[in-house]
């Protein structure tokens, strides 16, 4: 066994379908493996999802919300009593709303906080939003960025220590089912091309982006099918506008089996405002389909050359990069085998584990 820093943790979520959640199940398995104890608290669903207590953590249901409020208050209360159970060397909270819960609940142990997520939120819950981050920011001992965006934001806060913070690459299961089977799902002919996106269906996402975009993919020859796999609050909106544009827009809702459904598409789509180290661009590249990007966050340095990046909001510029790799065989052969090459570059879980203990070491020797 490793000489590294081997004590008791406890990790700390709010409400997540995807990315942070990933990232907790990635930590409490490969800390549990290098002798770690773990203890995951954060909703109830968050352990229905990624199986935390599966994997043979010790699970405590924290009902921390995903937008403040007075239910804050019973967050609160609910991680206080879990953390006090047991020993802890550290908590290491992930995201702004578990980090500002774990900032009050804890009781002299040192605070460790990963930013996942920029607040874009705007008006009064923007203003909310913007106090918890100064609050988060100046209440950890160490601060750790999924982008380097995030670094620079909670260091203007008042951080105390931050850095760049290793997010392990998502390992993509192969598939289990064809691309001719998915296709059949959705009654597509041979030739139609199939434009995939995933994700949680948020206003950050700006899947209207995609939607007024694809309205214009109506005069192509054959019209592409595009999917949106995902749920949220911005169903019924999107729904809507697809519905008022005429748009070919497909809502999948949740998918279990996005592995399949890679398999399948021909281009990949993601249209944020902002990411950091958004799942589904990590998943397409590393499933060697071509995508487009949003400049945003942290996506330029995750993909490099790997993807097209266009700008936000942009929705000619989707629709001419949509237009150009469908149009060019070559250049989705490019961009596809590029994916795969740039997947290898990012960090894997055992190297990622081996640094977020190497920073247990460190706040608990200085916390």
């Amino acid at each position: 066994m490793d000489e590294g820093w081997r004590g008791s943790v406890a990790l700390v979520l709010a409400s997540s379908t995807g990315g942070i959640g990933q990232h907790v199940a990635s930590l409490a398995r490969g800390l549990r493996a290098a002798g770690c104890e773990v203890l995951v608290c954060g909703p109830a669903e968050t352990d229905e999802l990624f199986g935390f207590a599966a994997d043979g953590a010790v699970f405590v249901p924290v009902e921390i919300p995903a937008n403040p409020g007075a239910q804050d208050a019973g967050a609160i209360r609910q991680l206080r009593a879990a953390l006090s159970s047991r020993a802890l060397d550290v908590v290491h909270a992930h995201g702004l709303r578990a980090g500002f819960v774990a900032g009050i609940a804890r009781s002299g142990v040192p605070l460790v906080v990963t930013w996942h997520n920029a607040v874009i939120a705007k008006g009064l819950r923007g203003q909310a939003s913007a106090l918890v981050e100064r609050i988060v920011a100046r209440t950890a001992a160490l601060t750790l960025g999924a982008s380097e965006d995030l670094v620079e934001r909670a260091t203007a806060l008042g951080a105390r220590k931050a850095r760049l913070g290793p997010v392990a690459a998502p390992v993509l299961a192969p598939p289990k089912r064809s691309r001719a089977a998915i296709r059949a799902e959705f009654h597509m002919r041979p030739d139609v091309p199939l434009i995939l996106s995933v994700g949680r269906l948020h206003p950050q996402k700006r899947y209207d982006v995609l939607v007024e975009a694809s309205a214009r993919w109506r005069d192509m020859t054959p019209v592409p099918f595009v999917a949106i796999a995902g749920s949220g609050p911005s169903y019924m909106t999107i729904a809507q506008l697809a519905s008022e544009k005429h748009a070919p827009i497909h809502l999948l809702g949740r998918r279990s089996d996005v592995p399949d459904l890679l398999s399948a598409a021909d281009l990949a789509v993601v249209t944020s405002d902002w990411e950091a180290r958004q799942l589904f661009t990590q998943e397409a590249l590393a499933a060697g389909v071509p995508l487009i990007a949003t400049a945003v966050g942290g996506i330029p340095g995750l993909v490099d050359d790997a993807a097209l990046l266009i700008p936000p909001g942009d929705v000619d510029a989707l629709d001419h990069a949509v237009r150009e790799l469908l149009g060019d065989a070559g250049m989705r052969s490019d961009y596809a085998a590029r994916g795969p090459r740039q997947a290898a570059t990012w960090p894997d879980e055992a190297g990622t584990v081996a640094l977020v203990r190497a920073a247990y070491a460190e706040v608990t020797e200085h916390g």
